[in-house]
């Protein structure tokens, strides 16, 4: 008789969607507080936080449901299906933030980039020249693009190591 194995995509969309969904409120806290075209240290910080904690709940739940045994395969699958997962729906909720809740967003981030710039000591001239040419990776198009390729890498990263070190293989 078959054994019923789970399934990486089930664990990876299940955490994918749960991370998703603390990500929306993690945006929509931001732009409570008009904090949410900064950016900066803290803000990748508790992102990159979040995204660990959801895949490395998702592999120990999969390494629960299969007897205590995961391949490094069956852990990465589930870190970067987790981190797209989430990486998708993030990338829902910034092209209706941008293009509905907050339709001045790209304004705002412009002029605090400006801003920034200025206090770093760059002269106008440096800084209109710097912020015309990021201005072709600022539509939609290219935001979703880049917006995947780095919730696949930062997934894969993110789930490398502990992949690593949880691996547990069924000896034959």
């Amino acid at each position: 008789m078959e054994e019923n194995l789970p399934k990486t995509g089930k664990y990876a969309l299940n955490y994918g969607l749960i991370l998703g969904g603390i990500s929306v409120v993690f945006g929509l806290m931001l732009f409570s507080l008009d904090m949410h075209y900064q950016g900066g240290a803290m803000v990748f910080v508790v992102s990159m936080l979040l995204t660990l904690a959801f895949i490395l709940i998702g592999m120990f739940q999969f390494k629960k449901a299969n007897g205590g045994f995961i391949s490094v395969g069956q852990a990465l699958k589930i870190g970067v299906g987790v981190s797209l997962v989430g990486g998708i729906i993030g990338i829902i909720f910034n092209q209706i933030l941008v293009g509905v809740i907050d339709p001045d967003f790209m304004t705002k981030a412009t002029e605090y980039q400006k801003a920034m710039l200025l206090e770093s000591g760059l002269t106008i001239e440096q800084i209109e020249a710097n912020i015309e040419m990021t201005k072709p990776f600022q539509t939609p198009t290219m935001q979703i693009l880049f917006g995947l390729l780095y919730s696949i890498i930062m997934g894969f990263i993110l789930s490398l190591i502990p992949a690593l070190l949880i691996k547990k293989q069924e000896t034959i």
